[in-house]
Protein backbone atom coordinates (compact mmCIF):
# COMPACT_ATOMS: atom_id res chain seq x y z
CA UNK A 1 0.00 0.00 0.00
CA UNK A 2 1.27 3.37 -1.07
CA UNK A 3 0.90 5.20 2.74
CA UNK A 4 3.08 2.41 4.30
CA UNK A 5 5.41 3.06 1.26
CA UNK A 6 5.19 6.69 2.57
CA UNK A 7 6.36 5.30 6.08
CA UNK A 8 8.92 3.44 4.69
CA UNK A 9 10.58 6.58 2.88
CA UNK A 10 9.70 8.72 6.83
CA UNK A 11 11.85 5.68 8.24
CA UNK A 12 14.48 5.55 5.63
CA UNK A 13 15.23 8.91 5.58
CA UNK A 14 17.19 8.66 8.75
CA UNK A 15 19.79 6.82 7.03
CA UNK A 16 19.53 7.49 3.37
CA UNK A 17 18.06 11.04 2.72
CA UNK A 18 18.61 9.98 -1.42
CA UNK A 19 16.67 6.72 -1.24
CA UNK A 20 13.81 8.45 0.50
CA UNK A 21 13.74 11.32 -1.76
CA UNK A 22 13.93 9.50 -4.39
CA UNK A 23 10.72 6.90 -3.51
CA UNK A 24 8.52 10.06 -2.25
CA UNK A 25 9.07 11.20 -5.68
CA UNK A 26 8.03 8.05 -7.26
CA UNK A 27 4.74 8.06 -4.60
CA UNK A 28 4.12 12.16 -6.38
CA UNK A 29 4.39 11.30 -9.78
CA UNK A 30 2.09 7.90 -9.45
CA UNK A 31 -1.39 9.01 -11.09
CA UNK A 32 -4.09 10.14 -8.36
CA UNK A 33 -7.42 9.05 -8.18
CA UNK A 34 -9.63 11.22 -6.81
CA UNK A 35 -10.70 9.29 -3.94
CA UNK A 36 -10.21 10.80 -0.65
CA UNK A 37 -7.70 8.11 0.31
CA UNK A 38 -5.35 8.69 -3.04
CA UNK A 39 -5.11 12.56 -2.06
CA UNK A 40 -4.10 12.06 1.66
CA UNK A 41 -1.42 9.38 0.31
CA UNK A 42 -0.79 12.37 -2.15
CA UNK A 43 -0.85 14.96 0.73
CA UNK A 44 1.46 12.84 3.17
CA UNK A 45 4.18 12.38 0.32
CA UNK A 46 4.06 15.72 -0.46
CA UNK A 47 4.79 16.81 3.35
CA UNK A 48 7.14 14.07 3.85
CA UNK A 49 9.68 15.07 0.71
CA UNK A 50 9.06 18.70 1.87
CA UNK A 51 10.33 17.97 5.20
CA UNK A 52 13.33 16.15 3.66
CA UNK A 53 14.43 19.25 1.94
CA UNK A 54 14.43 21.33 4.83
CA UNK A 55 16.10 18.95 7.21
CA UNK A 56 19.36 20.32 8.38
CA UNK A 57 21.60 17.73 6.96
CA UNK A 58 19.63 17.47 3.89
CA UNK A 59 18.57 21.57 3.23
CA UNK A 60 17.61 22.61 -0.11
CA UNK A 61 16.00 25.23 -0.76
CA UNK A 62 15.31 25.74 -4.45
CA UNK A 63 14.20 21.92 -4.72
CA UNK A 64 11.34 22.86 -1.85
CA UNK A 65 10.58 25.60 -3.83
CA UNK A 66 10.11 23.78 -6.83
CA UNK A 67 8.01 21.10 -5.11
CA UNK A 68 5.51 24.13 -4.35
CA UNK A 69 5.76 25.26 -7.61
CA UNK A 70 4.90 21.87 -9.71
CA UNK A 71 2.47 20.27 -6.80
CA UNK A 72 0.13 23.00 -7.41
CA UNK A 73 -1.27 21.80 -10.76
CA UNK A 74 -2.47 17.99 -8.94
CA UNK A 75 -3.75 20.35 -6.23
CA UNK A 76 -6.11 22.21 -8.19
CA UNK A 77 -8.35 19.18 -8.07
CA UNK A 78 -8.32 19.77 -3.97
CA UNK A 79 -10.71 21.01 -2.23
CA UNK A 80 -10.09 25.07 -1.67
CA UNK A 81 -10.00 24.52 1.93
CA UNK A 82 -7.31 21.47 1.73
CA UNK A 83 -5.71 23.20 -0.73
CA UNK A 84 -5.16 26.54 1.59
CA UNK A 85 -3.85 24.19 4.21
CA UNK A 86 -1.24 21.92 1.89
CA UNK A 87 0.32 25.84 0.76
CA UNK A 88 0.71 26.98 3.96
CA UNK A 89 2.09 24.20 5.25
CA UNK A 90 4.78 23.67 2.44
CA UNK A 91 5.73 27.29 2.58
CA UNK A 92 5.94 26.65 6.64
CA UNK A 93 8.93 24.85 5.74
CA UNK A 94 10.73 27.88 4.94
CA UNK A 95 10.56 29.68 8.71
CA UNK A 96 13.18 27.49 10.12
CA UNK A 97 15.92 27.61 7.52
CA UNK A 98 17.77 30.26 7.77
CA UNK A 99 19.03 33.34 5.24
CA UNK A 100 15.53 31.88 3.02
CA UNK A 101 13.76 35.47 3.31
CA UNK A 102 14.18 36.49 -0.49
CA UNK A 103 12.90 32.78 -1.68
CA UNK A 104 9.80 32.56 0.53
CA UNK A 105 9.30 36.21 -0.84
CA UNK A 106 9.32 34.68 -4.58
CA UNK A 107 7.53 31.96 -4.10
CA UNK A 108 4.83 33.42 -1.81
CA UNK A 109 4.44 35.87 -4.93
CA UNK A 110 4.20 33.18 -7.18
CA UNK A 111 1.27 31.47 -5.55
CA UNK A 112 -0.65 34.34 -5.20
CA UNK A 113 -0.60 34.32 -8.43
CA UNK A 114 -1.54 31.02 -9.16
CA UNK A 115 -4.21 31.45 -6.20
CA UNK A 116 -5.36 34.42 -8.35
CA UNK A 117 -5.67 32.43 -11.69
CA UNK A 118 -7.69 29.86 -10.13
CA UNK A 119 -10.00 32.04 -8.19
CA UNK A 120 -9.45 30.94 -5.00
CA UNK A 121 -9.99 34.25 -2.88
CA UNK A 122 -9.56 32.72 0.64
CA UNK A 123 -6.07 31.53 0.04
CA UNK A 124 -5.09 34.40 -1.74
CA UNK A 125 -5.78 36.41 1.30
CA UNK A 126 -4.37 34.44 3.83
CA UNK A 127 -0.68 34.12 1.47
CA UNK A 128 -0.83 38.32 1.01
CA UNK A 129 -1.43 38.81 4.94
CA UNK A 130 1.96 36.28 4.93
CA UNK A 131 3.62 38.44 2.45
CA UNK A 132 2.93 41.55 4.61
CA UNK A 133 4.68 39.85 7.60
CA UNK A 134 7.76 38.71 5.38
CA UNK A 135 8.06 42.33 4.21
CA UNK A 136 8.32 43.39 7.88
CA UNK A 137 10.91 41.31 7.95
CA UNK A 138 12.91 42.50 5.36
CA UNK A 139 12.26 46.22 6.42
CA UNK A 140 10.24 46.93 3.14
CA UNK A 141 7.74 48.86 4.46
CA UNK A 142 6.16 50.98 1.78
CA UNK A 143 5.52 48.02 -0.30
CA UNK A 144 4.01 46.36 2.97
CA UNK A 145 1.69 48.80 3.41
CA UNK A 146 0.38 49.21 0.11
CA UNK A 147 -0.54 45.50 0.86
CA UNK A 148 -2.44 46.06 3.84
CA UNK A 149 -4.22 49.27 2.25
CA UNK A 150 -5.49 46.75 -0.04
CA UNK A 151 -6.19 43.83 2.30
CA UNK A 152 -8.25 46.07 4.53
CA UNK A 153 -10.09 47.51 2.13
CA UNK A 154 -11.48 44.10 0.75
CA UNK A 155 -11.38 42.07 4.47
CA UNK A 156 -13.72 45.22 5.81
CA UNK A 157 -16.19 44.82 2.73
CA UNK A 158 -16.13 40.52 3.62
CA UNK A 159 -16.42 41.12 7.30
CA UNK A 160 -13.63 38.81 7.81
CA UNK A 161 -12.95 39.55 11.54
CA UNK A 162 -10.32 37.21 12.54
CA UNK A 163 -7.65 38.05 9.02
CA UNK A 164 -8.66 41.68 10.09
CA UNK A 165 -7.67 41.63 13.32
CA UNK A 166 -4.12 39.96 11.62
CA UNK A 167 -3.50 42.21 9.28
CA UNK A 168 -4.47 45.65 11.72
CA UNK A 169 -2.13 43.83 14.01
CA UNK A 170 0.51 43.39 10.95
CA UNK A 171 -0.31 47.28 10.23
CA UNK A 172 0.59 48.64 13.41
CA UNK A 173 3.95 46.75 13.75
CA UNK A 174 4.58 47.88 10.36
CA UNK A 175 3.96 51.66 11.71
CA UNK A 176 6.06 51.11 14.47
CA UNK A 177 8.71 49.92 12.97
CA UNK A 178 8.65 53.37 10.87
CA UNK A 179 8.49 55.24 13.87
CA UNK A 180 4.95 56.05 13.61
CA UNK A 181 3.76 55.67 17.11
CA UNK A 182 0.00 57.65 16.38
CA UNK A 183 -0.80 55.57 13.69
CA UNK A 184 1.11 52.24 15.18
CA UNK A 185 -1.57 52.67 18.21
CA UNK A 186 -4.76 53.78 15.59
CA UNK A 187 -4.33 50.57 14.11
CA UNK A 188 -4.12 48.49 17.56
CA UNK A 189 -6.76 50.10 18.58
CA UNK A 190 -8.94 48.60 15.25
CA UNK A 191 -7.53 45.50 15.78
CA UNK A 192 -8.32 45.15 19.45
CA UNK A 193 -12.00 46.34 18.27
CA UNK A 194 -12.24 43.81 15.80
CA UNK A 195 -10.76 41.19 17.81
CA UNK A 196 -13.89 41.71 20.24
CA UNK A 197 -16.63 41.13 17.93
CA UNK A 198 -15.35 37.83 17.60
CA UNK A 199 -13.47 34.99 19.17
CA UNK A 200 -9.78 35.41 18.99
CA UNK A 201 -7.49 32.48 19.25
CA UNK A 202 -4.88 32.81 22.30
CA UNK A 203 -2.19 32.87 20.03
CA UNK A 204 -3.71 36.06 18.22
CA UNK A 205 -4.61 37.73 21.58
CA UNK A 206 -0.76 36.98 22.92
CA UNK A 207 0.32 38.81 19.97
CA UNK A 208 -2.39 42.09 20.42
CA UNK A 209 -0.62 41.77 24.14
CA UNK A 210 2.79 42.08 22.81
CA UNK A 211 2.17 44.71 20.59
CA UNK A 212 0.29 46.91 23.59
CA UNK A 213 3.22 46.14 25.94
CA UNK A 214 5.57 47.55 23.03
CA UNK A 215 3.58 50.86 22.68
CA UNK A 216 2.85 51.32 26.12
CA UNK A 217 7.00 51.31 26.78
CA UNK A 218 7.50 53.67 23.47
CA UNK A 219 5.14 55.90 26.17
CA UNK A 220 7.78 54.98 28.92
CA UNK A 221 4.81 53.34 31.23
CA UNK A 222 7.06 50.47 31.51
CA UNK A 223 4.85 49.15 34.98
CA UNK A 224 1.21 49.00 32.12
CA UNK A 225 3.73 47.41 29.69
CA UNK A 226 5.07 44.77 31.64
CA UNK A 227 1.20 43.64 32.62
CA UNK A 228 0.64 42.96 29.18
CA UNK A 229 3.82 41.33 28.71
CA UNK A 230 2.88 38.94 31.01
CA UNK A 231 -0.54 38.04 29.40
CA UNK A 232 2.15 37.55 26.24
CA UNK A 233 4.32 35.77 27.89
CA UNK A 234 0.96 33.04 29.20
CA UNK A 235 -0.30 33.02 25.95
CA UNK A 236 2.83 32.63 23.52
CA UNK A 237 3.83 29.61 26.83
CA UNK A 238 0.50 27.98 26.48
CA UNK A 239 0.80 27.55 22.52
CA UNK A 240 4.27 26.81 22.64
CA UNK A 241 5.64 29.36 20.61
CA UNK A 242 9.30 29.01 22.11
CA UNK A 243 10.62 31.92 20.60
CA UNK A 244 7.99 34.68 21.06
CA UNK A 245 7.48 33.51 24.65
CA UNK A 246 11.56 34.49 25.33
CA UNK A 247 10.35 37.59 23.59
CA UNK A 248 8.11 38.33 25.63
CA UNK A 249 9.93 37.27 28.44
CA UNK A 250 13.30 39.64 27.46
CA UNK A 251 10.79 42.61 27.23
CA UNK A 252 9.51 41.78 31.07
CA UNK A 253 13.25 42.12 32.26
CA UNK A 254 13.87 45.33 30.00
CA UNK A 255 10.58 46.95 32.25
CA UNK A 256 12.36 46.24 35.61
CA UNK A 257 16.06 47.07 34.09
CA UNK A 258 14.13 50.61 33.31
CA UNK A 259 12.51 50.86 36.37
CA UNK A 260 15.26 50.42 38.28
CA UNK A 261 14.06 47.44 39.83
CA UNK A 262 16.84 45.13 38.73
CA UNK A 263 16.53 43.30 42.70
CA UNK A 264 13.04 42.09 40.48
CA UNK A 265 15.07 40.62 37.70
CA UNK A 266 16.23 38.16 39.73
CA UNK A 267 12.90 37.04 41.40
CA UNK A 268 11.68 37.11 37.71
CA UNK A 269 14.30 34.56 36.55
CA UNK A 270 13.84 32.20 39.50
CA UNK A 271 10.28 31.87 38.28
CA UNK A 272 9.27 28.88 36.56
CA UNK A 273 8.23 30.08 33.05
CA UNK A 274 11.82 31.46 33.33
CA UNK A 275 13.71 28.61 34.19
CA UNK A 276 11.81 26.56 31.36
CA UNK A 277 12.78 29.17 28.89
CA UNK A 278 16.55 29.32 30.55
CA UNK A 279 19.67 30.40 27.73
CA UNK A 280 22.12 33.07 26.80
CA UNK A 281 18.71 34.99 26.25
CA UNK A 282 17.95 35.59 29.76
CA UNK A 283 21.46 35.41 30.55
CA UNK A 284 22.28 38.41 28.61
CA UNK A 285 19.39 40.33 30.37
CA UNK A 286 20.67 39.41 33.33
CA UNK A 287 24.12 40.87 32.59
CA UNK A 288 22.74 44.23 31.83
CA UNK A 289 20.62 44.01 34.92
CA UNK A 290 23.55 43.60 37.05
CA UNK A 291 25.44 46.49 35.20
CA UNK A 292 22.61 48.74 35.25
CA UNK A 293 22.45 47.88 39.18
CA UNK A 294 26.54 48.99 39.60
CA UNK A 295 26.35 52.10 37.35
CA UNK A 296 28.92 50.77 36.02
CA UNK A 297 29.38 51.67 31.71
CA UNK A 298 32.01 49.38 31.43
CA UNK A 299 29.86 46.32 32.43
CA UNK A 300 27.45 47.58 30.31
CA UNK A 301 29.27 47.70 27.64
CA UNK A 302 31.14 44.27 28.28
CA UNK A 303 27.63 42.81 27.98
CA UNK A 304 26.15 44.26 24.90
CA UNK A 305 29.47 42.70 23.53
CA UNK A 306 29.43 39.18 24.67
CA UNK A 307 25.85 39.19 24.06
CA UNK A 308 25.72 41.28 20.89
CA UNK A 309 23.19 38.79 18.63
CA UNK A 310 20.67 38.54 21.63
CA UNK A 311 20.80 42.39 22.39
CA UNK A 312 21.48 43.88 19.31
CA UNK A 313 19.28 41.61 16.87
CA UNK A 314 16.27 42.84 18.63
CA UNK A 315 15.42 46.34 17.42
CA UNK A 316 12.60 47.39 20.32
CA UNK A 317 15.46 46.13 23.13
CA UNK A 318 18.46 48.17 21.66
CA UNK A 319 16.55 51.65 21.07
CA UNK A 320 15.65 51.21 24.92
CA UNK A 321 18.83 50.00 25.97
CA UNK A 322 20.70 52.69 23.97
CA UNK A 323 18.06 54.91 25.82
CA UNK A 324 19.47 53.27 29.16
CA UNK A 325 23.24 53.77 28.12
CA UNK A 326 23.30 57.60 27.55
CA UNK A 327 21.56 57.74 31.22
CA UNK A 328 23.68 56.06 32.99
CA UNK A 329 26.96 57.65 30.63
CA UNK A 330 24.93 61.54 31.76
CA UNK A 331 24.59 59.97 35.74
CA UNK A 332 28.75 58.90 36.11
CA UNK A 333 29.84 62.33 33.82
CA UNK A 334 28.09 64.52 36.30
CA UNK A 335 29.11 62.38 39.30
CA UNK A 336 32.69 62.52 37.60
CA UNK A 337 32.85 66.47 37.33
CA UNK A 338 30.83 67.49 40.59
CA UNK A 339 33.53 67.90 42.16
CA UNK A 340 35.62 70.06 39.50
CA UNK A 341 35.27 73.99 38.63
CA UNK A 342 37.80 73.31 35.66
CA UNK A 343 38.70 69.86 34.58
CA UNK A 344 40.39 68.67 31.61
CA UNK A 345 38.47 66.63 29.43
CA UNK A 346 41.10 64.02 28.76
CA UNK A 347 40.68 63.04 32.46
CA UNK A 348 37.35 62.88 32.88
CA UNK A 349 37.10 60.60 29.73
CA UNK A 350 39.97 57.91 31.91
CA UNK A 351 37.75 58.31 34.98
CA UNK A 352 34.63 57.24 32.89
CA UNK A 353 36.95 54.58 30.81
CA UNK A 354 35.75 56.30 27.43
CA UNK A 355 37.35 57.70 24.60
CA UNK A 356 38.14 61.52 24.38
CA UNK A 357 36.60 62.70 21.38
CA UNK A 358 33.11 60.41 22.80
CA UNK A 359 33.04 62.16 25.86
CA UNK A 360 33.44 65.68 24.71
CA UNK A 361 30.18 65.17 22.55
CA UNK A 362 28.15 64.05 25.18
CA UNK A 363 29.28 66.52 27.28
CA UNK A 364 28.48 69.21 25.20
CA UNK A 365 24.92 67.51 24.28
CA UNK A 366 24.49 67.64 28.28
CA UNK A 367 25.18 71.66 28.06
CA UNK A 368 22.98 72.06 25.66
CA UNK A 369 20.44 70.42 27.44
CA UNK A 370 20.66 72.23 30.58
CA UNK A 371 21.89 69.44 32.81
CA UNK A 372 24.63 71.13 33.90
CA UNK A 373 25.81 74.68 33.49
CA UNK A 374 29.36 75.12 31.96
CA UNK A 375 31.23 75.74 28.68
CA UNK A 376 34.13 73.25 26.61
CA UNK A 377 37.42 75.25 26.09
CA UNK A 378 38.47 73.62 22.78
CA UNK A 379 41.60 75.50 23.24
CA UNK A 380 42.69 74.12 26.27
CA UNK A 381 40.57 70.62 26.10
CA UNK A 382 39.14 71.67 28.96
CA UNK A 383 35.45 71.88 30.73
CA UNK A 384 34.79 75.19 32.94
CA UNK A 385 31.52 73.78 35.16
CA UNK A 386 29.59 76.69 36.53
CA UNK A 387 28.10 77.40 39.47
CA UNK A 388 24.21 76.71 39.48
CA UNK A 389 22.60 80.49 39.71
CA UNK A 390 19.43 80.29 41.59
CA UNK A 391 16.57 81.89 39.55
CA UNK A 392 15.35 85.33 41.10
CA UNK A 393 11.91 85.13 42.34
CA UNK A 394 11.71 88.39 41.44
CA UNK A 395 11.50 88.80 37.73
CA UNK A 396 8.49 85.86 37.90
CA UNK A 397 6.88 87.96 40.19
CA UNK A 398 7.41 91.32 38.47
CA UNK A 399 5.80 89.76 35.17
CA UNK A 400 2.47 88.35 37.00
CA UNK A 401 2.11 91.39 38.23
CA UNK A 402 2.89 93.00 34.55
CA UNK A 403 0.04 90.55 33.71
CA UNK A 404 -2.37 91.81 36.24
CA UNK A 405 -1.98 94.53 35.39
CA UNK A 406 -2.48 94.30 31.72
CA UNK A 407 -5.56 92.26 32.77
CA UNK A 408 -7.24 95.26 34.60
CA UNK A 409 -6.51 98.08 31.33
CA UNK A 410 -8.10 95.62 29.04
CA UNK A 411 -11.62 95.42 31.89
CA UNK A 412 -11.29 99.27 32.36
CA UNK A 413 -10.50 100.11 28.49
CA UNK A 414 -14.01 97.48 27.27
CA UNK A 415 -16.24 99.75 30.27
CA UNK A 416 -14.80 102.59 28.63
CA UNK A 417 -15.87 101.63 25.04
CA UNK A 418 -19.35 100.55 26.33
CA UNK A 419 -19.97 103.78 28.05
CA UNK A 420 -19.00 105.66 24.80
CA UNK A 421 -21.32 103.58 22.87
Amino acid sequence: MVVGTVEEAKVLAKQSPAKAEQMLKEIIATKLGMSEEAMREYEFALMELGALYRDQNYRRTDELAYLITTSRTVMSSFAKAKTAKIVRQLIDLFTTMPDTLDIQIAVTKSCIEWAISEKRSFLRQNLETRLVGLYLQKQSYQEALLLINNLLKELKRLDDKMMLVEVQLLESRVYHALRNIPKSRASLTSARTSANSAYCPPLMQAGLDMQSGILHAEDKDYKTAFSYFIEALEGFSSQDETAKAIAALKYMLLCKIMLNLTDEVTQILSGKLAMKYAGRDLEAMKAVAKAHSNRSLAQFEQALSDFKGELGMDPFIRSHFNALYDTLLEQNLVRVIEPFSRVEIEHVAKLVGLGTQQVEGKLSQMILDKVFSGVLDQGTGCLIVFDEVEKDKAYDAALDTIEKLSQVVEVLYTNQASLLE
